[in-house]
């Protein structure tokens, strides 16, 4: 595999398990550094032995939404490995399943923070950091929930599709220096997504096209190459990765 990331370093979060190792394994097989972030020191732990261990990989433990601790992280990558090219916003959480009529107002907001000013804040401060100077590439990772709502995990979807346009405007901002893409998958068969396809699977995945669901590498390798100079011409868009369920009518 050509080393398209070599030189760089990502910081990656939510980053010790699913999506976010998959994206990490695949920018370190393209010659990138990577920090990952997670709330398990033990965890992240393992996940850096499975990147290579510390010649390749920083795992630092933490609340994503945490100011504190994303300072920590973008000061830590820089005098680590000594640069902070990449950004990949992929902590989410969705704690509630219900109607958005008798959701919970805290949950809600506990949502948006987590999913959408959380990522914000990383974009700010590692701009002040570094890629204000020096450019960069970040990769919100969205859901086609932000584009298609799904029954349940309405206030989850709303916050995908503010992050969606939170993509849009600060590719328009940041330009010309700092690339701002998006990916958007459907299901992915990850702990974080298991409730929504556990026990049904050849169910769910009958609605897909390619019938059958993601895995986290599907993802990753989108997000590498959104990362990558071969995506040099693209910013402020959200690529659907789902096996074609938005185009035959699922959500």
């Amino acid at each position: 595999m050509a080393d398209t990331c070599a030189g760089q370093t990502a910081i990656i979060t939510g980053a010790s398990r699913g999506l976010g190792l998959a994206v990490a394994e695949r920018l370190v097989a393209q010659g990138a550094k990577v920090v990952i972030t997670g709330r398990k020191p033990d965890a992240l732990a393992e996940a850096v032995a499975s990147l290579g261990g510390p010649d390749h990989a920083l795992g630092i433990a933490g609340h994503a939404a945490d100011t504190e601790h994303q300072d920590e992280v973008i000061a830590r990558a820089i005098t680590t490995f000594g640069s902070a090219d990449l950004l990949v916003n992929n902590t989410a959480i969705t704690p509630v399943y219900g109607p958005l009529i008798t959701l919970d107002l805290g949950a809600a907001r506990n949502i948006v923070e987590v999913n959408c000013v959380a990522a914000l804040s990383w974009v700010q401060k590692v701009h002040a950091a570094w890629m204000g100077k020096h450019g960069g590439a970040i990769v919100n990772i969205a859901s086609v929930g932000g584009i298609r709502t799904a029954s349940g995990i309405g206030m989850y979807c709303a916050s995908k599709a503010m992050l969606i346009h939170l993509t849009e405007a600060l590719a328009v901002e940041l330009g010309p220096d700092i690339r701002v893409n998006a990916v958007a998958p459907a299901v992915v068969k990850t702990r974080f997504a298991a409730v929504l396809y556990e026990g049904r699977e050849d169910e769910v995945s009958a609605a897909y096209p390619l019938k059958q669901l993601g895995i986290p590498s599907d993802v990753g390798s989108v997000v590498a190459f959104l990362l990558s100079g071969d995506a040099s011409w693209m910013t402020g868009q959200t690529l659907v990765v789902d096996g074609g369920l938005t185009v035959a009518g699922g959500a």
